[in-house]
């Protein structure tokens, strides 16, 4: 056996390193093709309300306000909405719907800077005695709006919808949900449009 020569031994590095290139840039493409078709996704790109497939659609719709008129989608571009249909503010209800208001009034103002660019829509009843703040647009409930609502009647209480600036519903947020999450979520779509 003749012993290995030096131009053999380059040969050899080489072909390991154009190997391990291989490797490296194959192996990783494939560990994310593995994550990604698991079902993994990193916890800072999930959603915190429930994405709606398919997305309810109220583009046709045209909400009548309490006071009289009509609130357009398209009449504000860029506006997202926060919409919520609470059941029953009368009586010994009327605390889970100033609770509730309370949270979308909280969230709204967390938006800071970008808050002009957010409605809040309160479809029913007002909790008798309790002051509107101004980002409040008082709708009137109807079919119309119930069918594009995704399980507006839970029986869990009242949940919540955000909804995009061409009157798509989006994200659903179940009865007794955390308002960091929807302010989470607005915050960054907010960023993207």
């Amino acid at each position: 056996m003749t012993p290995p020569s030096a131009a053999d031994a380059i040969r050899r590095r080489n072909r390991r390193m154009l190997l391990a290139l291989f490797l490296l840039f194959f192996g990783g493409m494939l560990v994310a093709g593995l994550l990604r078709f698991s079902g993994w996704r990193p916890e800072g790109s999930k959603n915190r309300g429930e994405m709606l497939q398919p997305y309810g659609d109220l583009r046709g719709y045209v909400p009548t306000l309490a006071r009289g008129g009509a609130y357009r989608w398209n009449d504000e571009p860029r506006i997202w909405r926060i919409a919520a249909i609470p059941r029953d503010c009368d009586g010994a209800r009327a605390d889970p719907c100033t609770r509730l208001l309370a949270d979308l009034d909280k969230v709204w103002r967390l938006m800071g800077k970008d808050a002009d660019r957010v409605h809040i829509l309160w479809a029913g009843a007002v909790p008798r005695g309790l002051v509107l703040p101004g980002e409040v647009r008082v709708l009137r409930a109807d079919d119309g709006l119930r069918a594009g609502l995704v399980r507006w009647d839970d029986a869990g209480g009242d949940a919540a919808w955000l909804l995009d600036p061409n009157g798509f519903v989006v994200l659903r947020y179940a009865p007794g949900f955390d308002p960091g999450d929807l302010r989470t979520d607005l915050a960054r779509l907010l960023k993207i449009n």
